[in-house]
């Protein structure tokens, strides 16, 4: 497989729902994010082929969020964009489209990235609603309008909660936490085990804030003054298993586990990465950061969604014949800490390994290489924009730490995993 080199990559800071950027709308970040992308490379907008994104909650008057992106960070009209979704990975999904491309032949540099903007996931009103809406929106006369509006009730104007509806699986009808909670039951994982690696997770984070800040291109909220966001706001550094006990399951409520605490938070968020073939790279005379040298998708039940990543890494260490000794630093998202907790006994124990489709285990999964800078449950889960954010992290601690190999990896709402291979060139 030929390589995709990552020329430079930036993110603005990740923060929790309805706090610094809650007023600005997944485009606004995406902006903000491509804008700082091209400043920090200073890379000639018109040498960009085209521009990929993920977005999973995209706004209606943006329906291909990446175009929009695109144009309004400054790109020429004459260069394409394309808006991808796949779930948590749509920011690997944007990745992965831009190789596929560059070996199709269909361009050489590219602009991915994911955006998301979970403050602003709308409300709905309900079918029975929408269709009073429509006859009093069709009445004529001050009479007629009165009549349409007496057939109102108050239940018409009780919202869909969008977020709620885009977390729950149609298929097996499921939320994503009852997914989580499904996995702690089958693998016996207490919440013990939970608090302890999400408290880990931010003890982690906290540790690594100023490498962290390596990552991070500031951004500025305009209103009546103008506002400067420099950092992520959802690790807490007092974060302590004593403080978790105390938080109440969320999605199971009679014996359930899994709670706010060691869950991924909902956060706001944009990631930006400029990739090229290794032909524009030496043409261009670029210095990478590092080269994706393969990556999988796979599938898995539903029900068990948090699996995903077993089979995806199992199929992209086979194709590129490397074991998990090989890796340096192994970056997994923290959908939930049930799921990671599961992924892990999946790949080391051989009755776990075959439940979750695997003929033999992968090997243990040292806690020194696993997320060594925290994840999403200390940094946040902007759903559109993780996978990207993970394959900046990965890359950025192989610079720090002068390391060679990482692999990154999701679980994907739907019953599907993702893995990528990274590499410092």
């Amino acid at each position: 497989m030929k390589p995709l080199f990552i020329i430079a990559a930036t993110r603005t800071p990740f923060t929790r729902a309805g706090s610094s950027l809650a007023s600005l709308n997944a485009v606004d970040l995406g902006k903000a994010a491509v804008s700082a992308l091209l400043a920090r490379s200073s890379i000639d907008p018109h040498a960009v082929d085209e521009t990929i994104f993920g977005c999973v909650g995209q706004p209606a008057n943006a329906q291909n969020i990446a175009r929009v992106i695109a144009l309004r960070a400054g790109l020429p009209e004459s260069k394409p964009a394309m808006t991808v979704h796949r779930n948590c990975a749509s920011g690997l999904e944007a990745i992965t489209t831009a190789h596929a491309k560059m070996c199709a032949g269909q361009g050489e540099v590219f602009i991915v990235g994911g955006t998301e903007s979970m403050s602003n996931m709308p409300l709905y009103f309900n079918r029975g609603a929408v269709e009073k809406f429509a006859l009093m929106n069709k009445a004529k006369g001050f009479t007629q309008k009165l009549g349409a509006a007496a057939t109102f009730r108050p239940a018409d104007f009780a919202p869909l909660i969008g977020i709620k509806l885009g977390l729950t699986d149609p298929v097996v009808e499921m939320n994503m936490g009852e997914t989580a909670e499904l996995l702690a039951r089958e693998f016996g994982i207490s919440r013990e085990e939970q608090d302890e690696f999400a408290n880990n997770s931010h003890r982690k984070a906290t540790a690594a804030s100023a490498l962290l800040q390596n990552e991070v291109s500031p951004i500025y909220v305009m209103g009546r003054e103008v506002t400067p966001v420099l950092a992520d706001n959802g690790m807490r550094p007092d974060s302590s298993l004593e403080k978790l006990a105390k938080l109440k399951p969320m999605f199971t409520r009679e014996h359930g586990s899994v709670t706010a605490g060691n869950s991924s938070q909902i956060t706001d968020g944009a990631v930006a990465l400029l990739v090229a073939s290794e032909e524009a790279v030496k043409r261009h005379g670029w210095e990478p950061l590092g080269m994706m040298t393969d990556y999988a998708y796979t599938g898995c039940d539903p029900r068990r969604m948090g699996l995903g990543p077993v089979r995806a890494m199992d199929a992209v260490l086979h194709r590129t014949g490397h074991t998990l000794d090989d890796l340096d630093v192994i970056e997994i998202n923290e959908a939930f800490a049930a799921q990671v907790l599961a992924v892990r006994q999946c790949l080391k124990n051989p009755a776990s390994a075959r439940r979750a489709g695997l003929e033999q285990p992968l090997g243990d999964l040292p806690e020194a290489k696993l997320n060594p800078r925290g994840g999403s449950i200390s940094l946040g889960h902007p759903v559109g924009a993780t996978g990207a954010r993970l394959v900046l992290t990965a890359l950025d601690q192989l610079r720090e730490t002068h390391s060679k190999r990482a692999l990154v990896s999701l679980c994907i709402g739907g019953g599907q995993g993702g893995a990528a291979i990274l590499e410092r060139a």
